[in-house]
């Protein structure tokens, strides 16, 4: 639920939300938690955070090296990965992180120079597209 507020100009009344600070985390849905986790901490290097029970499923959050927000990989039943990268990481040097990451992975495309710098897009261990690319 948004914080609002009242301003009264001259007749007009506005309202205004109050401005959101940050992110704290986004969602990556999985099949497999335990495997998500594997390929996220040993793959990428993200540290886990908070991995304890919830419910009868668990809460996992992981840190991502310099960064405010969490990437939460929760269990999804039946999940369908999307045709998108649903996260974006950034790398000092793309195509030398893709040929590690790439080892033994699903590509879904190599490194290549684009209009935004370079960039590659990978499968994690639940098929979910990840990219890789330039700040």
């Amino acid at each position: 639920m948004a914080i609002t507020r009242q301003l009264s100009c001259s007749l007009h009344v506005r309202t205004m939300v109050a401005p959101l600070k940050r992110v704290k985390f986004m969602s990556v849905p999985v099949q497999d938690q335990s495997r998500a986790l594997e390929f996220y901490t040993k793959k990428l290097g993200l540290k886990i955070f908070t991995d304890q029970p919830m419910g009868d499923a668990r809460w996992i959050e992981l840190k991502v090296n310099g960064a405010e927000i969490m990437l939460v990989l929760f269990e999804q039943a039946n999940h369908a990965p999307g045709q998108t990268p649903g996260v974006v990481f950034i790398a000092d040097n793309v195509r030398a992180t893709y040929q590690e990451l790439s080892k033994g992975r699903r590509v879904h495309a190599a490194a290549k120079e684009g209009k935004r710098g370079e960039h590659a897009i990978l499968k994690d261990s639940e098929g979910n597209l990840v990219l890789i690319g330039t700040a």
